[in-house]
């Protein structure tokens, strides 16, 4: 993963897909989410959404999997090429989460994520603030996803 100094805003990364299949839609649905119409596909089709949904917090699941997937290939990428690796620190929170239209069964959903700010802390020497929006795009190109999100990155030391 890169270094604070090494990140430009507006800065755009393909995470990666997942498909929602009936399968994991109520396998996840009955152990953390068990609302009907998450488990049964005849009460989805009885639902506002018209289908067996998936549950939003199965579809920011799926993403935060893909975003860490991708972080660790990222990093064996640089750490193969001989560069050091930065590790990252944790997530100080995030805001805006939406969940703007169903995910129902038999969608792929393609996650993208792209910088929108970054900030020195000011109460972390040695650490800078990343905030990024996150995205997910159905096969018909709309937007069902989002949330802003920020992490702590390190920042090259004697910079």
């Amino acid at each position: 993963m890169p270094f604070f100094e090494e990140i430009e805003i507006g800065h755009r990364r393909e995470i990666g897909t997942y498909d929602f299949t009936a399968e994991s839609i109520k396998t996840f649905a009955a152990k953390f989410d068990p609302q009907r119409f998450h488990l049964d596909e005849e009460e989805g089709k009885n639902s506002l959404f018209g289908g067996l949904a998936a549950s939003g917090w199965h579809v920011g699941s799926a993403c935060m999997s893909l975003l860490v997937a991708d972080g660790q290939r990222l990093a064996r990428e640089a750490a193969a090429r001989g560069e050091e690796v930065a590790v990252w620190g944790p997530s100080p929170g995030f805001r805006d989460l939406r969940w703007i239209k169903p995910v129902l069964a038999g969608d792929t959903i393609s996650y993208s994520n792209a910088v929108i700010d970054k900030r020195t802390s000011a109460s972390r020497p040695g650490w800078g603030i990343l905030t990024a929006r996150t995205t997910g795009t159905n096969q018909r190109g709309e937007e069902v996803y989002s949330i802003t999100a920020s992490a702590f990155v390190p920042m090259r030391k004697g910079a």
